[in-house]
């Protein structure tokens, strides 16, 4: 476990790691409530990201017959694929950060 405490009163790993465990919301919950820990509104940002883009290529993949069904699947694998990877290292403190999701959410971190 982390030593360090969010702004929410959760260790820093457990609630980026919860960022994860709930995409899109738990990522905007985070995001809203996080006041001062820049690890928990990195995975905040990131899963937002990941999962927001996750979503447009699964609506997308459904809107292409027939060969949009095996894309929607292989999306739903990689999703769960992700999501095990993220909550695995969030859970153990890392800054593990997805190509070019992550680069671009540790920015706008910076920019806060």
């Amino acid at each position: 476990m982390s030593p360090f405490k969010s702004s929410t009163g959760l260790p820093e790993n457990l609630a980026a790691a919860l960022c994860y465990l709930f995409p899109m919301v738990g990522g905007i919950l985070f995001l809203s409530l996080e006041k001062r820990s820049r690890y928990v509104m990195f995975h905040a940002l990131q899963s937002l990201f990941a999962y927001g883009i996750l979503g447009m290529a699964h609506v997308l993949a459904g809107a292409v017959p027939i060969i949009g069904l095996l894309a929607s699947a292989l999306l739903a694998l990689l999703g769960v694929l992700m999501w095990l990877i993220l909550i695995f290292n969030a859970l153990q403190g890392k800054w593990f950060k997805l190509p070019w999701i992550g680069p671009f959410a540790e920015q706008q971190i910076q920019r806060l």
